[in-house]
């Protein structure tokens, strides 16, 4: 007030400060505003690629490697026989899961060093090109989580199926436990993804249910055809 009264009365206070109380305020309150969107679009977008090759990779072993096991179930007893199609599934799938993500990845991997070198050129050498390598991808980390992943939903219907003796026993646990991963996997990847949980779950574990029924229905009328 007393600073308010000086500038009225054409006098100036030699220690008057001004402060802008009320642009600061807002200008916070702005800055909150941008910083929250910021975090979480980053939040998101940073998880979309890891949080793809996670999920995908150990659905693909879980339901491959299960189907594979229900397959050769449906016209073989012996769990030996069972086993080994399984493992056999596992390193398959890991070692086409790990190249495929490697091939994936440098391809984008060389796409975007095209880009990067196109903009340095136009922008006469003003861009850090080393900087903007450390931000792409790495093919060779991308490959080992790709076969990693899916090693680990593989693991699922072997474990479940070890040791169980009984033929029947043994289909049915395998197809209870792979429904109950699946059921995990989608729990987890709604949440890390911010998606609706009921609608991965079910999209997950109806699909992985298909994949089993339709590779044991198959190979038991080709097994009962005697091809």
């Amino acid at each position: 007030m007393a600073s308010l009264g000086a500038r009225n009365n054409g006098t100036s206070s030699p220690n008057h400060v001004e402060i802008p109380i009320h642009a600061n305020a807002n200008n916070v309150v702005e800055l909150k505003s941008i910083q929250g969107v910021e975090e979480s679009n980053i939040d998101y977008s940073q998880r979309a690629q890891w949080l793809r090759a996670a999920v995908l990779g150990a659905n693909d072993g879980l339901i491959s490697v299960a189907s594979l096991m229900m397959g050769v179930g449906a016209v073989k007893e012996d769990i030996t026989t069972m086993l080994i199609a399984g493992f056999a599934g596992l390193f398959a799938g890991a070692c086409s899961m790990a190249i495929g993500e490697f091939v994936s990845v440098y391809t984008q991997y060389d796409i975007e060093m095209a880009k990067i070198k196109r903009e340095r050129r136009s922008n006469n050498n003003n861009i850090n090109e080393e900087t903007q390598r450390e931000k792409l991808p790495n093919p060779f980390q991308a490959a080992l989580a790709s076969a990693l992943a899916f090693s680990v939903g593989a693991l699922v219907p072997l474990l479940a199926a070890l040791f169980i003796r009984n033929h029947k026993i043994r289909l049915v646990i395998v197809a209870v436990a792979v429904s109950m991963a699946l059921l995990a996997f989608g729990i987890v990847g709604a949440v890390l993804g911010n998606t609706p949980i009921r609608r991965s779950c079910l999209r997950v574990v109806i699909g992985g249910w298909m994949a089993m029924a339709i590779t044991f229905g198959l190979t038991k009328l080709i097994g009962s055809a005697g091809i």
